[in-house]
């Protein structure tokens, strides 16, 4: 059995809450958002900055994700 430290766990739970949120809030479903976002940068930046992003209202977190991909070459 392999077992995960609590970081990685809260982690993970963060990123695909928030990748479920992403996905409702420009109307994709959860694949087409995880692979939009893997696309644009958005996985590698919530990868790196997860822990301040949890902290804050999930609509911040979203915006600054649209607004990371959308430098990346996103669509507006």
């Amino acid at each position: 059995m392999v077992t995960i430290d609590k970081e990685t766990s809260d982690k993970v739970a963060f990123m695909t809450f928030i990748i479920t949120k992403f996905a409702r809030a420009y109307k994709m479903n959860s694949q087409q958002a995880y692979l939009y976002l893997k696309k644009y940068g958005g996985i590698d930046y919530l990868d790196e900055c997860w822990w301040a992003l949890h902290t804050d209202n999930p609509f911040w977190a979203i915006r600054d994700l649209y607004e990371v991909c959308l430098s990346n070459g996103g669509m507006k």
